[in-house]
């Protein structure tokens, strides 16, 4: 039902219109003195770029400059056809009042935000706000709308493509993998487009960008896709300049996966620990958890920008720089839990051939294999709107560390996840805890894996006896564990006495107790005082300790 324009308005009405006056134009709206006339043209941009900002007003009558005030409009005479006529051309059912404010007519039209994952255009240009001026959307901002619907570019059809430009030799690995993973040996006997319309990366309406990301040949992904491509470096050193060896994969997934790990391990050189009386080995780039980073940049990078996947190996690390950033929420901060395919068709085809177990593993076990090797955890350092940078890093750092893990595991039978892993690592290393892997903490105290020390404020946690025993280092467990609280009171109160007649410093304390926080030698002191056994002369860094004889 067409809204009928207000002759007599109720004074709430007339008072929003006063209230809108000292409104900034950029909390969704846009005032425009419009006295005579104005632009069809201009009020579905205008309209457009506040739909793309969440929604908003476009206010005709009103003084753009401050301070505003109300000069009355006679534009859009009628403006029930002005509503039938954006309705048409930029697709939102926008509403309208028209407000008999006493210093004139104010005409308002009420702009809905645009429906998720769905930019609004007028005239082929996604329209948006630069202060006073219109302006078309940034890219990226334009990227993160189209991000937020899920839309498959990978399910897209590619309408340039034939069969012809699929390599059948990569098609023929896939099904061979779909076989061992399905156990369905009538695989074996369809032929090649029915066995890709059974994994729907063909369908009736052609190839999807998926089957030319996974089976495209050269010359095909040179014509139609040539982004997708993942670019090898070997470099000895950090200098720049170039790569001692660079290798151009653009081929089909199925075609590069082997030849790109095999051309990766031809210089993955193996690290060695003794375990007792035996030497164990372990290689500096784990295989499954470089497969699983290169899974994870083909299926989730954005095939829409035009760069290409870049694998860097180095001595002791591998960095994996993919274009696009990371999906619509997923960070850094929630990756271990949330995942989002960018190109679920691809995703898909991976988890049917078993290269995936499920949908979002694959960074779990990444980190859960640096830990248990004793290498310092993957990062994605250097991620930004345009990329993300994955790197794994292939130095063994802790070979009593690794040997706590297995044996622990081999005696009790315990089984750690990606939190428990990620705990005791973090303990190991001296890191803070964040809160979501506090609650890891009890089961791990129970199996005395991780001991607390302190209370409060001061509390802190460290390994158990048995990872400084695997060390050889019993003598840190007990420094580092502390000594009782009787004998810490003790020592303080030592050093004070020794110290009677000048005083003892904080810093002084301190010293006598190493392992322990400055907060926790400030309750023992305070012990110490509502006791009666020391007193304070002075406050904050000035303050001094004597003894109460």
């Amino acid at each position: 039902m067409t809204p009928v324009p207000l002759v007599n308005p109720p004074a709430s009405d007339v008072d929003q219109v006063n209230e809108w006056l000292s409104s900034k134009e950029g909390d969704h709206f846009e005032f425009k003195e419009a006295k005579n006339k104005f632009e069809f043209d201009n009020l579905a941009q205008y309209c457009a770029a506040l739909a793309n900002e969440g929604g908003g007003r476009v206010v005709l009558g009103v003084t753009d400059k401050r301070p505003r005030k109300v000069v009355g409009s006679q534009a859009f005479a009628q403006p029930e056809q002005t509503l039938r006529a954006l309705l048409d051309r930029i697709h939102l059912r926008i509403d309208f009042r028209e407000v008999r404010h006493p210093s004139g007519r104010v005409l308002v039209f009420e702009v809905p935000g645009r429906p998720m994952g769905t930019p609004i255009e007028f005239r082929g240009v996604y329209w948006g706000r630069s202060g006073d001026s219109l302006v078309p959307l940034d890219p990226d901002r334009l990227r993160a709308i189209l991000a937020e619907g899920g839309r498959d570019f990978s399910a897209e059809v590619a309408r340039a493509a034939a069969f012809a430009d699929l390599d059948s030799q990569a098609i023929e690995n896939f099904r061979k993998r779909w076989i061992e993973k399905s156990g369905n040996g009538n695989l074996a006997s369809v032929s090649a487009e029915q066995l890709l319309r059974d994994a729907e990366l063909v369908v009736d309406e052609g190839i999807t960008n998926a089957a030319l990301v996974l089976f495209g040949t050269r010359a095909a992904l040179g014509r139609l896709l040539a982004q997708a491509e993942v670019v090898f470096e070997y470099r000895s050193g950090e200098a720049a300049g170039p790569a001692q060896q660079r290798k151009e994969y653009r081929e089909g997934f199925f075609s590069l996966y082997d030849d790109l790990w095999g051309t990766i391990n031809l210089r993955n050189d193996v690290q060695h620990y003794r375990d007792g009386l035996f030497v164990r080995d372990i290689s500096t780039f784990a295989e499954r958890s470089v497969r699983e980073a290169i899974l994870n940049a083909i299926s989730h990078r954005d095939y829409q920008l035009g760069g290409s996947v870049f694998v860097r190996q180095y001595a002791r690390r591998l960095v994996i720089e993919s274009p696009g950033g990371f999906p619509v929420g997923v960070t850094t901060e929630n990756i271990l839990d949330r995942q989002s395919p960018r190109n679920r068709r691809i995703a898909d085809a991976f988890s049917r051939c078993g290269l995936v177990e499920r949908a979002g593993q694959g960074v779990n076990l990444m980190f859960e294999q640096s830990i248990r090797q004793g290498k310092a955890r993957p990062n994605f350092d250097g991620s930004d709107t345009y990329q993300v940078v994955l790197t794994l890093n292939g130095e063994v750092r802790d070979e009593a560390f690794v040997r706590f893990l297995e044996k622990v595991a081999a005696e009790t039978g315990a089984s750690f996840g990606t939190r428990d892993l990620l705990v005791l690592d973090l303990v190991h290393r001296e890191e803070r805890l964040p809160e979501e892997l506090q609650p890891r903490l009890f089961e791990l105290r129970e199996k005395g894996l991780v001991e607390r020390v302190g209370r409060g404020r001061g509390v802190r946690y460290l390994l158990g006896r048995r990872f400084y025993e695997e060390r050889g280092e019993p003598g840190a467990y007990t420094r580092r564990r502390g000594l009782d609280r009787a004998t810490n009171r003790s020592l303080l109160l030592k050093h004070v006495k020794d110290n009677a007649s000048r005083g003892a410093t904080l810093e002084e304390l301190q010293q006598v107790l190493t392992a322990l926080s400055r907060g926790q030698v400030q309750t023992l002191v305070r012990e110490l005082k509502r006791e009666g056994l020391v007193r304070v002369e002075g406050k904050t860094r000035g303050a001094r300790w004597f003894p109460i004889h």
